[in-house]
């Protein structure tokens, strides 16, 4: 176990107070499989206390503090979590298995989210509404109080950074329930934001199993806004507690995201693109592009490009920094592998190879690219959260947006042409929340609003809009003759 950030693990914050945990889960590595330590196992005791604490938070100094205050609290977080990067990357590494390179970006990223929502704060303005004659009329955003934060185990830094941040530049107390496989660099960035000023109770952090930490945060009566990231099923579970509080909720649930090829595209561009957002994060990603639809003038030259550059691919340990580390763990590995069984009866474009020497008990798979894939196979319909693309043909431009369409997600896509007026059709076409033209962006930047369609889930999180969802209009109507 790294020190420092990491240091008793094990222990929940609930109102500034750093807390021991009556019962613990296991920590392990991925890349081993082996115990590393002990995390606290939050109940829904635990959850309650925290709420409490976030309600006090609001109704003391939290609450009453101005929005230019709150932004520079959250400016000094971001600059606290830069100093940090290294061990937070370590740590991340570490504990999800997330190749070096790519767990610094996060932090990175994490550390940018702060910055943005620190300058945000306190630009959230009101409008003036004309009306009658003898009135004036204005809107007030105000923030909805206590939210609950449940926060999954692919992208823990990212995620907390757009969802805790911007409910924080808003004014509002939260709960932060980490996913069990993922919880270090949540506690350790709550250590970071008390170190930087963050008054206490207006974060909580409250590690433990979805079905009895996460379960009693969605169903808390004293929550007033709920944001959840994860799978379909749980964001199903997660809205239904809510909904018996009447309580808004933001849900960025899963995604089969194609890349839309045509033949006019410019191939040297894509090639990265088409197998590194498939692959980033061993494909543990909800906006991977998992489908790479090809018009068929260039059907094979896509596929045997793409071959050869999964060939190249290397798996290995988090902390060699390869092209793919292992999956969170073993019940993901299985998942995938599973996957990838049922594809027996497809053609097997390529596999990446395992580094030399990689330890036994890892979560390891090597990454798998098939193609042409029919449509309607399993491959191509559900979201196999693993590093397996297929390639499935089309002709036309209408058959490319029926097949992009095709599935019950509707998060991210993207579009390889180089014919302006059909990128813009298809920018309008397109079922999801966002549509790359000639790049793709994985759910994009910090300033980029990001959330899905159907079942990919409703709101929006990052840019402006997360703000605007962490907050309540409020339209006041005065009279005044």
């Amino acid at each position: 176990m790294l020190d420092g950030l990491t240091r008793d693990s094990a222990q929940m914050l609930i109102g500034g107070m750093w807390r021991d945990s009556a019962q613990t889960l296991p920590l392990t590595n991925p890349s081993t499989g082996a115990e590393i330590g002990r995390i606290a196992k939050g109940t829904p005791a635990d959850i309650d206390a925290a709420v409490q604490a976030a309600q006090a938070a609001l109704d003391g100094a939290w609450g009453t503090m101005s929005a230019l205050e709150r932004g520079r609290i959250l400016t000094r977080i971001g600059v606290a979590v830069l100093e940090h990067v290294d061990e937070l990357a370590q740590i991340e590494a570490m504990d999800v298995g997330k190749p070096l390179g790519q767990a610094r970006a996060d932090a990175l990223a994490l550390a940018r989210y702060c910055e943005f929502y620190g300058g945000a704060a306190d630009k959230i303005h009101g409008e003036t509404i004309p009306y009658l004659d003898g009135y004036t009329v204005y809107t007030l955003r105000e923030p909805h109080g206590v939210t609950g934060h449940i926060v999954p185990w692919n992208y823990p830094m990212q995620i907390i950074g757009r969802s805790v941040g911007a409910a924080l530049a808003m004014g509002n107390a939260c709960v932060l329930k980490p996913a069990e496989d993922a919880c270090l660099t949540a506690l350790a960035f709550a250590r970071i934001a008390q170190a930087a000023g963050l008054p206490d109770g207006a974060l909580n952090v409250v590690p433990g199993l979805g079905a009895e930490a996460g379960a009693a945060l969605a169903g808390h009566p004293g929550v007033n806004h709920v944001s959840f990231t994860g799978s379909v099923r749980a964001g199903a579970a997660v809205q239904q507690a809510a909904g018996a509080n009447v309580v808004p909720v933001t849900l960025e649930l899963g995604g089969k995201s194609p890349q839309l090829v045509f033949a006019d595209a410019d191939l040297d561009a894509a090639l990265p693109f088409l197998v590194n957002a498939g692959l980033q994060n061993a494909g543990q990603t909800c906006s991977a592009a998992s489908r790479i639809l090809v018009q068929r003038e260039v059907l094979e030259e896509v596929s045997q490009r793409m071959a050869e550059a999964y060939a190249a691919k290397v798996v290995g340990p988090a902390m060699d920094d390869p092209d793919i580390g292992p999956l969170i763990n073993a019940k993901q590995k299985a998942r995938v592998e599973g996957f990838i069984a049922q594809g027996a009866d497809l053609p097997l474009l390529a596999r990446a190879q395992m580094a030399e020497g990689v330890p036994e008990g890892g979560h390891y798979v090597r990454p798998a690219l098939f193609g042409p894939v029919p449509p309607d196979h399993v491959l191509a319909c559900e979201e196999i959260f693993g590093p397996v693309q297929v390639i499935i043909p089309f002709d036309t431009e209408d058959e490319a947006v029926r097949l992009a369409n095709s599935t019950d997600y509707g998060l991210v896509a993207s579009v390889w042409s180089d014919s302006g007026a059909r990128q813009m059709r298809l920018a309008k076409r397109l079922r999801a929340g966002q549509v790359f033209i000639n790049n793709y962006g994985a759910g994009g930047g910090v300033e980029l609003p990001f959330g899905g369609t159907g079942k990919s889930g409703h709101g929006r999180e990052k840019g402006f809009e997360a703000l605007y969802g962490f907050s309540v209009l409020k339209t006041v109507a005065a009279r005044h003759g």
